[in-house]
């Protein structure tokens, strides 16, 4: 799948207030400082569309994009990319960060659109149980999900793999099936043709 055009569409804090559900929809969080904005703008091959920063909690939106692609067919799909606010380090108030919470959890829980999140994890590190538990919830959430572990060229390949095999080791322990996974990497664009063919893929079945 090619990505022919990627547009910031609108933010929200309220899901009710998110785009007409009309198109398939694809849902980006992680822990604060994964990665995120780097990933989606190495997605879709634009490096301003999603604001970067240093600072741990820059978005604290519902960020919608609207995105078209080209899957081999006469007429471009349409879909929407949503970069959610991060989880976890983020220096705010507690009652900013309770409000945070509830609004991704009414945004994935009652979004009728969303086709699935993808989770993103640092493979720098060992499993984190802020990572754990939210996996944990989406799945008592019944909110189907996949994996991406990001930023595999800032370690050694040793050492992002020992990370990786601790991650899915710790999920076997409670888990029968574990979830999907990419492996990525926004700088050298490691995981970007897997990650475009999979929401393709799905873009087809939700059809």
């Amino acid at each position: 799948m090619d990505i022919i055009s990627a547009a910031y569409l609108i933010s929200n804090a309220d899901y009710k207030a998110c785009p007409k559900p009309d198109r398939p929809e694809y849902a980006f969080i992680g822990r604060s400082n994964v990665g995120k904005s780097s990933l989606i703008n190495m997605l879709c091959n634009n490096s301003k569309l999603a604001k970067t920063s240093a600072a741990p909690g820059k978005t604290q939106l519902i960020n919608h994009f609207s995105i078209q692609s080209n899957n081999g067919k006469k007429t471009a799909e349409q879909w929407y990319l949503v970069d959610l606010p991060g989880y976890g380090f983020a220096k705010v108030s507690q009652t900013s960060r309770r409000r945070w919470e509830q609004m991704i959890e009414n945004y994935l829980r009652k979004r009728e659109n969303l086709v699935n999140v993808f989770v993103l994890i640092d493979s720098r590190h060992s499993p984190q149980k802020i990572d754990l538990a939210f996996i944990s919830q989406l799945d008592k959430w019944e909110i189907p999900f996949s994996l991406v572990f990001t930023k595999t060229d800032k370690e050694k390949p040793a050492v992002i793999e020992r990370n990786i095999k601790a991650f899915f080791e710790t999920l076997s322990e409670t888990w029968q099936f574990l979830p999907r996974h990419f492996i990525t990497s926004a700088e050298k664009k490691q995981g970007r043709e897997a990650l475009l063919d999979f929401i393709g893929e799905q873009n087809q079945l939700v059809a």
